[in-house]
């Protein structure tokens, strides 16, 4: 796989190369296959323990440094996914891909936040949007990893095909599979500035506990799902329906107090974050379609919110 490479004969060390051009996009690309920030990081980490595992006459013997760890990081991913199944079966309630805030956000609203911050190396775009993510979920793990090199990345199925193990056509094949998926889905991204304006009403209703414009907003077959990882309160099934939705959301505010909703980027759109006590309580990333609310996706399982925390 091709990577910036210095001239030969006046390349550095190979590993301080690699450290300064590729961990960004090695973040980027475990992220988008495995849908959480921390199982991103350990990627990255184990992907590197293994390059300074090798001597340094192995590592000049790579060709391109960049390639070496796309493959072994993408073969990583491919194995936890394939693994994903049985970890799900043990999770409790629903599982939602781990929201991510706004780079400005991260890198400024977070006490000790520097450039080295995981999050700040995720590249926010349509490839990450909740709605995707979530769909990219639904593929299996050969599909996702092949539609992801291929189709995000730009890497050519010849190269796909020493990750995933099988043939280009396959990967091909796995890849068209995936565009099927996606279009099936309808899965589509607003313009930011409409998504906006719907939040914001979203938003006002609910702290106005006005049920009918809650309900005006959301699409009649709206889904709604939590995920709190079994660590705190959530609804262990996904709400369905705009009426049964406003008043799930109304019960919950009335049961809880100190409670503070504020517009925020999560994963590159307009969502909201509800802070308790003024700590990120629940993180919720939306779906429209049209003029209303499709689907949103409220994680609470604090595990997931470590990105969003201040203190």
């Amino acid at each position: 796989m091709s990577a910036e490479t210095e001239p030969e004969g006046t390349r550095t060390e190979p590993s301080l190369s690699v450290i300064m051009s590729e961990r960004r996009r090695l973040t980027n690309l475990a992220y988008r296959l495995l849908g959480s920030l921390a199982d991103a990081e350990d990627v990255v980490q184990e992907t590197y323990a293994r390059w300074y595992g090798m001597s340094r006459e192995q590592q000049e013997g790579i060709r391109s440094p960049g390639g070496w760890l796309t493959k072994v990081a993408g073969r990583i991913c491919l194995d936890q996914l394939g693994s994903a199944r049985a970890r799900r079966e043990r999770y409790v309630g629903e599982w939602i891909p781990e929201p991510l805030p706004d780079r400005a956000e991260w890198s400024g609203g977070r006490a000790g936040g520097t450039a080295s911050d995981p999050a700040d190396r995720v590249t926010l775009d349509e490839s990450v949007s909740m709605a995707f993510l979530v769909m990219l979920d639904a593929m299996t793990p050969a599909e996702r990893v092949a539609f992801i090199l291929h189709d995000v990345f730009g890497y050519p199925f010849a190269e796909v095909a020493e990750i995933v193990g099988r043939t280009p056509a396959a990967c091909r094949q796995l890849a068209s599979v995936a565009r099927r998926r996606l279009r099936g889905s309808e899965v589509s991204v607003p313009r930011a500035a409409r998504q906006a304006d719907l939040v914001r009403d979203f938003k006002l209703a609910w702290e106005a506990k006005d049920i009918e414009a809650l309900i005006d907003l959301l699409d009649p077959d709206a889904t709604g799902v939590a995920d709190g990882g079994g660590l705190v309160d959530a609804a262990p099934r996904p709400v369905v329906g705009n009426e049964r939705i406003a008043r799930y959301l109304i019960d919950v505010t009335a049961t809880a107090a100190d409670l503070t909703i504020v517009e925020r980027t999560v994963n590159g759109l307009p969502g909201l974050v509800v802070e308790r006590g003024g700590r990120t309580a629940v993180v919720m990333a939306f779906e429209v379609a049209g003029d209303r609310i499709r689907n949103f996706w409220a994680v609470t399982n604090p595990e997931k919110l470590r990105p969003w925390t201040t203190a």
